[in-house]
């Protein structure tokens, strides 16, 4: 008899397990991030691979696109080529340390970054300090050197909602986070209207749409604030009459050929001469003066023109790979937080570069949205490449 009560005190207590969210694991102790250096799981290898890949035709691209209005600004076919290459090397810096640091580090200076993008987004505003290109204030700075803080703001933005999204939603609480959130998404996305940037209003709405679902907001309440945000959206985007005739000039572009369809024709000028297997690399005609933009917000109709549909399609089937490959690191990731932040970077990358290639190909108001990884542009780069290094990191931790 004390022999079966000793055995009796001996049986370990029964502990329950920990309830899981909707999308990736439950809880898990965090391993420690020096463990994780040097790890390398598939996701994290497809993941680089795929990146590298965007990254190089990007480069290659910018050069061909570039190449003649350069020569005519600068007197050189290399210089837009040559700063797309240093903020390359910028944004491969910026990843690689992303890469290396715990995705849960970034927990902690949520709250003060996304206060430092809004700082930064009013000041684009102030004359003087915001510096205004074809009528539109975006940038601060100076000379060649300007930032776009409403880049800054996506990821801000992200890191904040995915944050209190993983801590209400380990309370069960998911609901009391919406108010913030909002709060939040409406300020900036106020200030960005006002600069006006349609474009970057759409991916963060992609953004934090995006988390939310994965959260598991319930499925009518995201509808009605898509609803919401799409009607807000509309009545900005269409209360300048200048402002106007442009969003809308996508339905009929042909009408207006010369002044507010002249872009989109163009562009699908340059796509249609491309054929299957385009007219072959630097041997685009619309870059010639003809399409505006061509290295920047239209450089996917230079790919379609250069290299046919076959290099289009290869284009979007490395964005299509981007977006399994994120789904499966938010599926997969250790913790709530780390799933939603996968499931954020996803939205953010392949919702811009589907705002971009509608545009281009004429489905979609031109909003003025580069294309990621691919279009010349410095701010839009480097920070779109620290946040797929935050991306990186998670798929080397996946289980």
């Amino acid at each position: 008899m004390p022999a079966a009560t000793d055995r009796r005190r001996r049986v370990a207590p029964h502990r329950p397990l920990r309830s899981r969210p909707r999308t990736g694991p439950g809880p898990a102790k965090a391993r420690p991030a020096k463990a994780q250096a040097s790890r390398s799981t598939p996701l994290f290898v497809l993941l680089a691979m795929d990146v590298s890949a965007l990254v190089v035709v990007g480069v290659v691209m910018v050069l061909s696109a570039s190449s003649v209005e350069a020569l005519r600004a600068f007197g050189s076919s290399w210089v837009v080529f040559e700063r797309q290459a240093m903020w390359v090397v910028i944004g491969a810096v910026a990843l690689l340390i992303a890469t290396r640091t715990d995705y849960r580090r970034w927990r902690r200076p949520a709250v003060p970054l996304v206060l430092v993008a809004l700082g930064l987004l009013l000041v684009v505003l102030v004359p003087g300090l915001g510096v205004s290109v074809q009528g539109s204030s975006r940038w601060v700075g100076s000379g060649q050197f300007r930032v776009q803080p409403s880049e800054f703001a996506k990821l801000a933005i992200l890191l904040f909602t995915a944050d209190i999204l993983a801590r209400r939603g380990a309370k069960g609480d998911v609901r009391s986070a919406l108010r913030p959130v909002l709060v939040v998404l409406a300020v900036a996305a106020l200030l960005v209207m006002a600069q006006p940037d349609m474009g970057t209003t759409l991916v963060l709405g992609a953004i934090v749409l995006a988390l939310l679902f994965v959260s598991g907001v319930e499925l009518r309440t995201l509808g009605g604030l898509l609803g919401l945000a799409a009607g807000g959206a509309l009545l900005l985007g269409l209360a300048e009459g200048y402002r106007r005739a442009r969003l809308l000039s996508f339905l009929h572009p042909w009408k207006d050929a010369g002044n507010t369809g002249y872009q989109i024709v163009q562009s699908l000028v340059g796509l249609a001469s491309g054929h299957w297997t385009g007219l072959g690399l630097g041997a685009s005609r619309a870059k010639w003066g003809f399409l505006p933009n061509a290295y920047t917000d239209f450089i996917f109709a230079i790919i379609g023109e250069e290299l046919g549909l076959l290099g289009t399609l290869l284009v979007i089937g490395l964005f299509v790979a981007f977006a399994i490959l994120g789904v499966r690191t938010a599926l997969k990731a250790p913790d709530r937080f780390g799933a939603l932040l996968a499931a954020g970077v996803t939205a953010w990358v392949v919702g811009q570069a589907l705002i971009n290639i509608g545009a281009v190909i004429g489905v979609l108001p031109v909003t003025g949205v580069p294309l990621p990884f691919v279009s010349f542009g410095g701010s839009s780069l480097v920070i779109t490449m620290g946040a797929t290094g935050i991306l990186m990191n998670i798929a080397r931790q996946t289980r």
